[in-house]
């Protein structure tokens, strides 16, 4: 029996989704931006990630935020860039200058960090986490992202034993426990961790639900090119499971993936475009063990 070939598909281009995008991912940069010009540089809130770095290097050298956070991710971001789709990439790219540019516009020009100067350090925690929560849970609601740790656990998860959400948690780790010592103080790393725990449960919220993975079921007549159209944008393995339907008497193909929370929108965007009617069905996935996933803490 000879082999299927492989068919390329290129996903069409749909402005009304793409726009829709950019939106998102302006609207939630901004938002990251007034986060870290409010509220985190002023106190020296570091919560891990590339902006941590750039606040510990903002305060050893006065040097702006917004500098180093374009510097620290541009390496970063080719670093992880053959994992990436093309459109992904892309977004991601403009994801890092608009946050840039947002902290630059908010801290440097308008300078909204004087208009809430005497608030309390623990409540710019709070609120600083929440509103980088917010922010970065509308960059990934338009498929893409602003850099930082994420790429470099993944890039390390290639050439070690160690998950990606365990090198993401060790370099966090690092990262907020460093901003102790060079601070000079015990509470900084406290209140950086407080303000990371707020933001990855807001970001959670935004991306509806708690639930760090999702399956999803999809009936389509056209198995071969959304299963491409999937492993081509998504870098995500499908599964074809047999099926039959009782009302129709027709034997199908359904297809089977396991991916993250983030990823949902996208998917269902792509099968949209391939198949619009397909039937697809996704349900909460409690934990995931394999490559590509880390274990339920």
């Amino acid at each position: 029996m000879p082999k299927p070939t492989k068919k390329k598909f290129v996903l069409k281009l749909n402005w009304r989704h793409e726009l829709r995008d950019a939106a998102f991912i302006a609207i939630g940069s901004a938002v990251c931006g007034a986060a870290y010009a409010m509220f985190l540089i002023p106190h020296h809130i570091v919560s891990g990630g590339v902006g941590g770095i750039s606040i510990i290097i903002n305060y050893l050298t006065k040097w702006p935020v917004a500098l180093f956070y374009v510097v620290l991710n541009i390496p970063i971001f080719f670093l992880g860039l053959r994992g990436m789709g093309k459109r992904y990439a892309l977004k991601s790219l403009a994801g890092i200058f608009a946050v840039s540019g947002f902290i630059f516009l908010f801290g440097n020009v308008l300078q909204l960090q004087e208009v809430i100067k005497e608030i309390d350090i623990i409540l710019s925690a709070i609120y600083g986490g929440a509103l980088l929560g917010l922010g970065l849970g509308i960059v990934f609601r338009g498929h893409g992202s602003t850099g930082g740790t994420d790429i470099v656990g993944q890039f390390l998860n290639k050439h070690t034993n160690i998950s990606v959400g365990g090198w993401i948690l060790i370099i966090d780790f690092i990262i907020i426990g460093s901003s102790g010592f060079i601070f000079k103080t015990l509470e900084a790393p406290l209140y950086g961790i407080l303000s990371l725990i707020v933001n990855t449960k807001v970001i959670d919220l935004v991306l509806e639900g708690f639930s760090y993975a999702r399956a999803a079921h999809i009936i389509t007549s056209k198995p071969q090119e959304v299963s491409w159209a999937i492993a081509l944008e998504m870098r995500r393995g499908v599964t074809a499971l047999k099926g039959h339907s009782y009302f129709s008497g027709k034997k199908r193909e359904v297809l089977y993936i396991v991916l993250t929370r983030r990823e949902i929108s996208y998917l269902k965007y792509i099968v949209k475009q391939v198949d619009p009617d397909a039937f697809v069905v996704i349900s909460d996935v409690y934990e995931v063990l394999g490559k590509g996933f880390r274990p339920r803490v």
